[in-house]
């Protein structure tokens, strides 16, 4: 059975996306005093005393939207409210009702739905006189608090869960991979997770930085469940516009360190940008199995061929050469399916176990092979080798030093070890520990 869904519901301004991480205790919605920053639904699963529910905010009833996605808005909203267990009717409390209030009271008991309201910005006892006049909504007396400042969290917390006692307690599944899409705008990313999920989970417009937020999405396949991760659409640092572009990258940054996996989607209509190589940086720098997602390729596989896009990509984007290449088309759900499964054997390479014996044979074989830069100050040595941790494959050697193993060396190493233990699509990490040849022959002789 899916999780009960709290929906927060309101007009623009009046503390939607605070009381969502005030609740959560996470910085999760983008919070800026620019009315409509919320555009998506932006959810996360919440435990109180063992009951699990999904925390869904939404971009504000109402609002004039700068780029004019108030459509898209609006059908984000009513698929919340269609999909809610609780309704908690945001209000604030300095501004007393409004007109749109009205409107979203008369929406919400059309839907007969359970409705809490919420005066938010009660930041001083003095503001809680004015809670009265809000019965006039026809949900009772509202529950005063401050999402900002922690106001009454945990006795609204104590009524959501009173709220939802009638329905079955469920634990949430939990997902067997976290999947992050990643790349510059209008790459086709919020296209490619509606093509996955089926159904218009995040807004798609040809405007340029429509997503802002990451949004979680989880969806079934196979009978398992997976998180999937939109991103905002990043761009050069110095050409944002304003803070909410960097809320918005700042949190691509760290939904890449969630994943498992990262898709990095490219747009095949256009050069390589100085933004993809950075992306292509951090993802590198983070460890991640990673999926180099060509999008629109059908309105450029007649200009080149994908082996000739495949070649230039290794060119532009340095230390993905391990990185798989798929050629999608998001809009008309091309080559979906086959992602999402070459995302599953890169989760599965990334946890492989190698025993210390195949490890250290393989090394043999490679020091054979080539024994690194010799130089005056001395001939890299391996002495012993050993897996560390998975998800990054992570692999320790005991060397004579450190110093002497330069990047190139230490690439080829990688490369090698990937082709000798059936690794080569996923990133290897090395650890390079100083142990001396005394060392290793008394280890021997014990």
């Amino acid at each position: 059975m899916a999780l009960p869904v709290v929906a927060i519901i309101g007009r623009p301004n009046v503390g939607k996306s605070s009381l969502l991480n005030s609740l959560s205790g996470q910085l999760i919605s983008i919070v800026d005093p620019t009315a409509g920053v919320t555009r998506d639904r932006v959810s996360t699963i919440l435990a109180r005393n063992e009951r699990y529910f999904e925390l869904v905010d939404t971009g504000g009833y109402g609002i004039v939207d700068s780029d004019a996605l108030e459509q898209h808005v609006e059908s984000q909203i009513f698929q919340a409210i269609s999909q809610a267990d609780l309704v908690l009717f945001v209000v604030d409390i300095r501004d007393g009702i409004t007109p749109l209030d009205t409107q979203i009271a008369r929406l919400l008991r059309k839907h007969e739905l359970a409705v809490m309201l919420v005066a938010n910005k009660a930041d001083s006892p003095k503001q809680l006189g004015q809670a009265g006049e809000f019965i006039r909504l026809g949900y009772g007396e509202p529950i005063c608090i401050s999402a900002k400042n922690m106001v009454n969290r945990a006795e609204l917390l104590d009524r959501i869960e009173s709220a939802l006692d009638h329905l079955p307690p469920e634990k949430p599944a939990k997902s067997v991979m976290n999947i992050a899409i990643v790349g510059k705008r209008n790459a086709g990313k919020s296209t490619f997770i509606n093509a996955v999920v089926g159904q218009e989970r995040v807004i798609v417009s040809e405007v340029p930085g429509t997503t802002r937020d990451a949004v979680d999405v989880l969806f079934e396949k196979d009978g398992r469940q997976y998180l999937i991760i939109d991103t905002a659409g990043v761009r050069k640092v110095g050409k944002m516009a304003h803070d909410i572009e960097y809320y918005g990258y700042t949190r691509a940054l760290r939904s890449i360190r969630r994943a498992d996996v990262v898709l990095f989607m490219i747009d095949a209509t256009t050069p390589v940008s100085q933004v993809d190589k950075k992306l292509g940086h951090l993802v590198r720098e983070e460890f991640k199995p990673c999926i180099l997602i060509v999008n629109k390729w059908d309105l450029a596989k007649d200009q080149a061929g994908s082996d000739d896009y495949a070649e230039y990509l290794d060119k532009v984007l340095i230390g993905l050469r391990h990185a798989p290449i798929a050629f999608t088309t998001a809009k008309d759900a091309k080559n979906i399916q086959s992602v999402l499964d070459i995302a599953a054997e890169l989760f599965k390479q990334a946890g492989t176990k190698i025993s210390t014996g195949r490890l250290n044979k393989a090394i043999n074989l490679i020091t054979a092979e080539r024994i690194g830069t010799r130089a005056k100050r001395g001939v890299p040595k391996i002495f012993y080798a050993t897996q560390v941790a998975v998800r990054p494959v992570s692999i320790l050697l005991f060397v004579n030093r450190p110093a002497l193993f330069d990047e190139p060396y230490q690439r080829f190493l990688i490369s090698r070890l990937g082709e000798l233990l059936d690794l080569e699509e996923v990133p290897i990490r090395l650890l390079l520990r100083q142990r001396t040849e005394k060392d290793e022959t008394q280890k021997s002789k014990r």
